[in-house]
């Protein structure tokens, strides 16, 4: 079924309720995003005006991931099941709620839960958001233009949380928890009438309950773990047998996939090349980054002395960047395609790590900082919006939710382990007798370690630049006529 929507999308008119329709979706990816990064800054007044430990303050970032990590896979099936829209709209109503909330308790636990909760709604909120943008969308030039829109406000949203968190916590860190309330009602309201009522997955083989509930579980417990393994160690017999039981859940989960006339996840989709890449990408890129942020945001504070709003207008460049160019990366991809994209990114990515290792405790932002941050901003604006591409090319219609939340989840979970393994570097070489210097040089094994991951991002992309130099090789060789004395000539990606 094509809704009169989706036609006009394909013929390549934008009507105003198209426009209105990605608007809503950019609406709560945006949210996701500056719900994400505004919620860092205002920990400190948080925990002094809770009373809350430190331990106890981790997790009101870690129980967002955990509910966002270990559901995606769960919403991104239910979305193609139950419809797309439905549960877009209930999930994001169910966010402004949490928000509200969040706002008004006075207690820890409950200010945990309700950011459990975001967490939960955006599981299912961000893959049926992007799978209703590859089904309205034709997949090529109209897509690719939407996906690089639909990013850009996910980057927008992530610089803007800086922002937005320094002035509003000089108020109060309440407000930074009830700010997404409102905008999510007018997305909610909006959504009600602009977005399509695409059909429902009607020709499904049933509910595949044991494999979301196996599936669920072992995302959920990996998450736990890996928040978890920094603070009672990774050697540790709790995080090893940790661990051993993720190993033993995704096992079951792998063989209940393949007997499900009806699977959460249809494990033929990882047979293609492109689509392993793409999730692997998602890892490194995100994994990468936040890691950077945050020895980048110690390094700022705790040793520079520069405050919450200076700390943010520092990284403000990277994501003005990725704003102003990440809309025109869906018409680079249509003339060079998404590898190439994401290795040039990857490698820029590399450079502006590499080169922050040069900061000293008396840093020349133009010399050293703002190099990193616009070559890193130039990365994200081309390998976020390219993954995504690369990931929903060529799925059919009613499998786009799970291929969104299997990209959502790579995201997530790669943020999550590797942000873990550069906090363990970093602690390992902290300092028996703390000064500014070897604080600092604590934190370089850390920087080199983000550059290592983003490295091998760029390494898992390039086999995709032979295969696809391959693939087009052969197609030419096919197109000669046959009676011909022209040799195959191979066309460049």
């Amino acid at each position: 079924m094509i809704t009169p929507l989706t036609t006009r999308a394909s013929e390549g008119r934008w009507t105003p309720r198209l426009w209105g329709t990605l608007l809503v979706l950019c609406a709560a990816m945006f949210l996701d995003a500056l719900d994400v990064s505004m919620v860092g800054v205002a920990l400190p007044s948080i925990g002094s005006d809770l009373h809350l430990t430190t331990s106890t303050l981790q997790w009101i970032v870690s129980g967002y991931i955990l509910g966002y990590g270990g559901l995606l896979l769960l919403g991104g099936r239910t979305a193609d099941l139950l419809g797309r829209r439905q549960v877009f709209l209930v999930a994001l109503g169910v966010f402004a709620l949490a928000s509200l909330l969040g706002g008004l308790v006075d207690s820890g636990p409950l200010l945990i839960a309700s950011r459990f909760v975001k967490g939960l709604s955006a599981a299912f909120t961000a893959p049926a958001g992007l799978s209703i943008i590859t089904t309205t969308f034709a997949e090529g030039p109209l897509r690719n233009r939407a996906l690089s829109i639909y990013t850009t406000c996910a980057a927008t949203g992530f610089s803007m949380g800086l922002v937005l968190s320094g002035l509003l916590t000089e108020a109060s860190w309440r407000l930074t928890m009830l700010l997404p309330a409102p905008i999510a009602v007018i997305a909610l309201l909006a959504g009600l009438k602009l977005l399509p009522r695409g059909a429902r997955e009607k020709d499904h083989n049933g509910y595949d309950i044991p494999g979301a509930v196996v599936g669920t579980a072992s995302m959920l417990l990996l998450v736990f773990t890996v928040v978890q393994a920094p603070q009672v160690g990774w050697a540790s017999a709790r995080t090893l047998l940790s661990f051993l039981a993720v190993a033993a859940l995704l096992t079951v989960f792998v063989l209940v996939e393949r007997r499900s006339a009806g699977p959460l996840i249809r494990l033929g989709v990882l047979r293609s090349g492109n689509q392993i890449r793409a999730q692997l990408g998602a890892m490194a890129f995100f994994g990468s980054y936040v890691g950077f942020q945050f020895l980048v945001t110690l390094y700022m504070q705790s040793l520079l002395g520069w405050s919450a709003l200076h700390t943010a207008l520092a990284f403000l460049p990277a994501g003005a960047l990725v704003a102003v160019s990440s809309t025109k990366v869906g018409a680079i991809v249509d003339r060079v395609g998404t590898q190439r994209l994401i290795a040039v990114g990857f490698a820029l990515m590399v450079a502006g790590y590499a080169l922050f290792l040069r900061v000293s405790l008396d840093p020349v932002y133009a010399a050293v900082i703002l190099p990193s941050m616009l070559l890193i901003g130039a990365a994200c604006a081309l390998v976020f919006p390219s993954l995504n591409i690369q990931a929903t090319s060529g799925v059919e219609d009613h499998e786009q939710g799970m291929v969104s939340g299997l990209l959502n989840t790579s995201v997530q979970v790669g943020g999550a382990i590797f942000l873990a393994v550069v906090t363990a570097v970093v602690t390992a070489n902290a300092p028996a007798r703390p000064s500014s210097q070897a604080v600092l040089d604590s934190y370089r094994p850390g920087l080199i370690v983000v550059t290592g991951i983003a490295l091998a991002g760029l390494l898992i992309t390039l086999p995709g630049m032979r295969t696809r130099r391959a693939q087009q090789s052969i197609v030419v060789a096919r197109a000669l006529p046959e009676e011909t004395d022209m040799e195959p000539v191979a066309v460049g990606d």
